[in-house]
């Protein structure tokens, strides 16, 4: 099996890499090799290498930068998911391509959301990502799009990298706490993404299609942002580096933000555990298997 690794160097990019090593060859181009704003670039790519799968890690993630760049965002998020998906019809290549929980202003009545419950997202980035969803349905294409949200790791980037650095420059840390949603293990996630491809691996074309679709795929327990922070921070082998000795809770009215983020957004996830058997664990299970 050939696999066209877009945005490897990534939170979930870099997590995916030996995973699906394991299935076959992966070409990941890097950054400087491919503008995903490049259109025709991003054709002739995917004529070039005629892969078997296409995993799309790649997207416009600055939030609060697309409210003033939504034409950008849109290039990355529509457009670009747009050229993968005919491509990807045209050429029988199955694609798998991530959204985001922010495609929801709240979940239904305080509970969790499901595939099919209303989008109404708050910002441009959760629009743009919308767009992209909406684009490879219309187009009927090979694609399985999942739907996922908060995705942490300890690299370089992302929430809890964040926190546990902050820990060890600031005595005080404030986090808001009236933001709730599933944080992701981005480990976890690139593992259950390629644990599906293995299941397709003799027709992935084949199969992709037969199960193409939206499909939330996060962890398996909820937290604020808050409880987060508190459970990196409490769980780091490292705690004696600390300096913060106090993590405050905030509302969100106490941060300036150029995006507005969503309260309450829960992914149900079960559609997934019931269709490919895949359930991501909780964010206090990650975090045990990360901290160490």
């Amino acid at each position: 099996m050939k696999l066209l690794l877009l945005g490897a160097a990534g939170q979930v990019g870099l997590e995916l890499r030996g995973p699906l090593a394991v299935l076959g060859t992966v070409i990941a181009p890097t950054r400087a090799a491919l503008d995903l704003g490049d259109l025709d670039a991003l054709r002739a790519l995917v004529r070039e290498h005629s892969p078997d799968v296409i995993v799309n890690c790649a997207a416009y993630n600055a939030v609060d930068d697309a409210e003033g760049d939504f034409d950008g965002a849109l290039r990355i998020n529509r457009e670009a998911v747009a050229v993968l998906g005919e491509e990807a019809k045209a050429r029988k290549i199955a694609l798998v391509t991530y959204s985001t929980d922010y495609v929801f202003d709240a979940s239904p009545s305080g509970g969790a959301a499901r595939e099919g419950d209303p989008a109404n997202p708050l910002n441009a980035y959760g629009r743009s990502k919308l767009e992209g969803e909406r684009a490879l349905l219309a187009l009927d294409a090979p694609a399985l799009i999942f739907r996922t949200a908060w995705v942490w790791s300890v690299g370089a980037r992302g929430f809890v990298s964040t926190m546990l650095r902050l820990a060890r420059e600031r005595e005080i840390l404030r986090v808001v706490d009236d933001q709730v949603g599933n944080p992701t293990f981005a480990r976890d996630l690139a593992f259950a993404t390629a644990t599906i491809l293995h299941a397709f691996r003799r027709d992935p074309h084949g199969a992709v299609n037969e199960a193409r679709g939206v499909y939330h795929l996060a962890g398996a327990t909820h937290a604020s942002r808050y409880a987060l922070a508190v459970a990196a921070i409490e769980r780091d082998p490292k705690r004696n580096e600390h300096l913060v000795r106090v993590i405050e809770p905030i509302p969100s009215s106490a941060m300036t933000t150029a995006a507005r983020r969503p309260g309450w957004v829960v992914l149900d996830c079960q559609k997934a555990t019931e269709r490919f058997g895949v359930t991501l664990p909780g964010y206090l299970d990650a975090l045990g298997r990360a901290l160490v």
